[in-house]
C-alpha cells in the first residue's frame, strides 16, 4: 500500500477509537490501584512470616506497577480521561506511584512519538542507537560507554533501577519550568510515601519492600519500550525519507503477550496502533487491533523478542540492527578483499 493511501486508510479508521470510556478508565484505575495496594498489605504482612514470601508478592506487585504506568502513560497523552485536569491529576498521582514525574515525562515521550525511526531525531526519550558508521567513527572512550550502555546486565538490570530512582529524582534545564516543577512536585510526593509508611512499618522494611517492587517494574518496563523499537524487521530511516506511518506500523512492534502478561502491560504490546494514535485509550487497542486488518502485521513474541537482546547497531547499509559480531564480520571482509 502507498504511503498516502496508508495513511488515509488508518486515519479513517483509528477515529473510532479515540474517545475515553469514563467508566472503564475508573474501573480499570480501581482495579489496578486497588491490587496494588493489596500487593503492599500482603507484602508488609509476609515481612513477619518470610521474606522469600515478600519476594515472591513483589513480582505481582510488580505487575501491577506496570499497570498503573500504562494509566500514567495514558494520562500523558490525554487519552485515558476526556478531561485534561482529570488526565493531568490521576497522571501525577500513578506518576508518584511508579516514581516518575508527570510533566517532563509527558513531554520526552511526546518527542519520542514524533521522531520514533528518525535516524536525524535520535536522542530524546529513546533507547540510544548508534550506527555502524558512527560507532566506527567513535573514539574508544565513547565506544567503551556505549558497549557499557548496551550490555544487557546494565540495560535490564541495573540501569533500570538507577533511572527511576535516582536520575528521574534530578530536574533538567533544557525544560520548561512546569517539565522542571513537576520534578520537585514528584520527588515531594515520594518523600511523603516515604516517611509516612517508615512511620508506620519502619525505613528497612519501607525499602524491603519498595526496592525489588520498583526494580523488578522498572526492568520490566525498559525491557517492553527496548522490544517495541529495537527488533528484527524494524524501520528506521534518515529525516529525509522518515514516514511517520512506516515508523507506526513498520517501526513499532505488535509484541504479542500471553493473555495475563498483556493484561499487567496494559495491552502495550499493540504498539504499532500506538504510535500510529495514542490518543486511543490502552483498553481499545486490541479491540482495534482485531477489527482492522490492515493491522494485524506480523507479531514479535516472547521467544523471538529474545533476539532483539543481540542487536546493538543500525546498519544502514543493509537496513537493520546488527550486534557487534557484525563489525568482526566487516572488518574479516574487508582484510579478505584488500587480500
Amino acid at each position: 500500500m502507498e504511503t498516502n493511501s496508508m495513511q488515509k486508510a488508518w486515519r479513517s479508521i483509528v477515529t473510532k477509537y479515540q474517545q475515553p470510556d469514563t467508566r472503564r478508565s475508573i474501573w480499570q484505575l480501581v482495579n489496578s490501584l486497588g491490587l496494588y495496594i493489596i500487593a503492599w498489605v500482603l507484602m508488609i504482612l509476609s515481612l513477619e512470616i518470610s521474606y522469600w514470601l515478600t519476594l515472591a508478592l513483589s513480582v505481582f506487585a510488580a505487575g501491577m506497577a506496570v499497570r498503573l504506568f500504562i494509566i500514567f502513560h495514558d494520562c500523558g497523552h490525554g487519552s485515558f480521561f476526556r478531561s485534561s485536569k482529570a488526565n493531568h491529576v490521576v497522571g501525577t498521582i500513578t506518576g508518584i506511584l511508579v516514581f516518575t514525574p508527570y510533566f517532563l515525562w509527558r513531554q520526552s515521550h511526546a518527542i519520542h512519538h514524533a521522531t520514533a525511526g528518525n535516524l536525524d531525531k535520535r536522542g530524546v526519550g529513546d533507547v540510544w542507537t548508534m550506527t555502524v558508521e558512527e560507532y566506527l567513527a567513535a573514539s574508544k572512550l565513547k565506544r567503551f560507554v556505549y558497549r557499557g550502555y548496551r550490555n544487557p546486565l546494565l540495560m535490564f538490570i541495573i540501569g533500570p533501577v538507577v533511572m527511576f530512582v535516582i536520575s528521574q529524582r534530578i530536574p533538567t534545564r533544557k525544560y520548561k519550568r512546569r517539565e522542571q516543577n513537576s520534578v520537585h512536585w514528584a520527588n515531594l510526593g515520594i518523600a511523603v510515601i516515604a516517611t509516612a509508611m517508615s512511620l508506620l512499618i519502619g525505613f528497612k522494611s519501607y525499602v524491603m519492600i519498595q526496592l525489588p517492587v520498583i526494580w523488578i517494574a522498572a526492568s520490566v518496563g525498559v525491557w517492553l519500550f527496548y522490544v517495541q523499537h529495537q527488533y528484527e524487521g524494524v524501520y528506521w530511516e534518515r529525516g529525509g525519507e522518515w514516514d511517520f506511518s512506516k515508523a507506526g506500523l513498520e517501526g513499532s512492534s505488535f509484541y504479542k503477550l500471553p493473555v495475563l502478561l498483556q493484561w499487567f502491560s496494559g495491552n502495550i504490546g499493540f504498539h504499532h496502533i500506538h504510535h500510529l494514535s495514542p490518543r486511543i485509550p490502552n483498553y481499545k487497542l486490541e479491540e482495534c487491533h482485531k477489527e482492522n486488518p490492515l493491522f494485524q502485521i506480523e507479531p514479535v513474541d516472547l521467544r523471538t523478542s529474545l533476539k532483539s537482546i543481540h542487536f546493538r547497531l543500525w546498519d544502514e547499509a543493509s537496513g537493520q540492527l546488527v550486534s557487534f559480531r557484525f563489525l568482526k564480520n566487516l572488518k574479516n571482509k574487508q582484510i579478505t578483499v584488500g587480500g
